[in-house]
C-alpha cells in the first residue's frame, strides 16, 4: 500500500531524557497541521513511549504547551507511527498504542521522507 505524499515528516528521537527537544517536535509537528500541512510524526527511541496512554500526560515543561494535548491533536489530524524496531525493544505492541498511532518500519519512513515535496525534521 503507498501512502500519500506528507508535505512535513517530523521524527523525534528522544524520550524526558531530553525534554526541550522532544517537546519541539511535538510543538512544530502540531504547529505544522495547525497551518493545515499534511503532518506525519514518527517517535523512535524513547519518544515511543509518548505513543502509549498515560505518558505524555506525566511529561511537564515550563512555558510550553502540554505534550498530551499536542500528541492528542497529531493522533487527531496527522498520521503517528512508532518506529517498529523502537517498539520491540521496549515490549511495546500495536495494542499498547492509543488509537491513531501505528507500528512500522524503516522502509515506511523512508518512503515518507523521500516523496515528492517532501520536507523531513529531526529532533
Amino acid at each position: 500500500m503507498e501512502s500519500p505524499a506528507t508535505a512535513l515528516v517530523v521524527k523525534v528521537t528522544c524520550g524526558t531524557e531530553a525534554l526541550e527537544r522532544l517537546n519541539q517536535g511535538f510543538t512544530v509537528a502540531a504547529a505544522a497541521l495547525a497551518s493545515g500541512l499534511d503532518v506525519s510524526l514518527w517517535l523512535t527511541g524513547d519518544a515511543t513511549w509518548m505513543a502509549v496512554p498515560g505518558r505524555a500526560e506525566d511529561v511537564t515543561l515550563p512555558h510550553a504547551a502540554p505534550l498530551a494535548g499536542l500528541r492528542d491533536a497529531l493522533l487527531e489530524g496527522a498520521r503517528v507511527t512508532v518506529c517498529g524496531q523502537c517498539a520491540a525493544r521496549r515490549d511495546i505492541a500495536e495494542d499498547d498504542l492509543l488509537p491513531g498511532a501505528s507500528i512500522r518500519g524503516a522502509a515506511a519512513f523512508v518512503e515518507e521522507v523521500v516523496a515528492p515535496g517532501a520536507r523531513a525534521l529531526v529532533y
